[in-house]
């Protein structure tokens, strides 16, 4: 039974509201709802029921299967308080069954992640890896290509130079794929003449991230590495790639 004029809940025999101390004796031997009755106020959807469901649907956010439970609860009390004030029971409890299903998936969830993750990482850096030497051995066709175009100057050491000949445009910005590249060390056996040697380094730009290991190469075309990811180390004591 509710107070005819503040809408309270109040006790069934009870005379007085306990809210606004109004007389409610004849309203207490009338059914509400009727004629000379109390009159129910209308219900209301409970936003905590509301939370608690759209919450449960948002499993891939870590923390919202916790919240979606403890919504549920609050909400099934204040529905179970409310007096028939409030409704939403099925989709708290919507939320409940949905958050504590998605909580017990959490172990396997981290357990799948904790696999997956290291995988992917090292799938990535050796597809980089994979990459960066294949782009070492275009390095050395360009530049046999560029000296061939440009027999007065011979090998080149700058990357601006195999972009305006039309040769690797797409490595011309030095980096790719997590890695960058460098020509270093283009000079002639005599001076006045034609570069005759030059040495390509790639190196990644984030070690353990984006890559391991270095590569380098010089005229002679062939390919080495260097473990620890450094260019200078590929250069004076890289191991031949086979």
């Amino acid at each position: 039974m509710f107070c005819p004029k503040c809408g309270q809940a109040v006790a069934e025999g009870a005379y007085f509201c306990p809210k606004c101390g109004a007389d409610n004796s004849a309203s207490a031997a009338t059914p509400a709802g009727v004629p000379g009755g109390a009159v129910l106020p209308p219900q209301q959807t409970s936003g905590t029921a509301i939370a608690s469901l759209v919450c449960s649907l948002l499993p891939f956010f870590l923390v919202t299967p916790v919240v979606a439970v403890i919504l549920g609860h609050i909400s099934l009390s204040q529905i179970k308080r409310s007096a028939g004030r409030l409704k939403g029971q099925g989709l708290a409890i919507a939320g409940l069954i949905l958050g504590y299903l998605e909580v017990a998936m959490l172990p396997i969830i981290l357990i799948i992640a904790a696999i997956a993750i290291p995988n992917l990482l090292r799938a990535k850096i050796a597809a980089n890896e994979a990459s960066a030497a294949s782009s070492v051995r275009i390095f050395n066709t360009a530049e046999v290509t560029y000296s061939s175009m440009h027999p007065e100057k011979g090998y080149t050491c700058t990357l601006g130079d195999l972009k305006e000949a039309g040769i690797v445009p797409e490595l011309a910005s030095g980096t790719k794929n997590g890695y960058v590249f460098e020509l270093v060390e283009c000079k002639a056996e005599n001076p006045g003449e034609a570069n005759t040697k030059y040495q390509v380094i790639a190196y990644p730009v984030t070690k353990g991230s984006s890559g391991r290991r270095a590569f380098c190469s010089d005229e002679s075309g062939v390919i080495r590495y260097d473990s620890s990811g450094s260019g200078q180390n590929c250069l004076d004591n890289g191991v031949t790639m086979e």
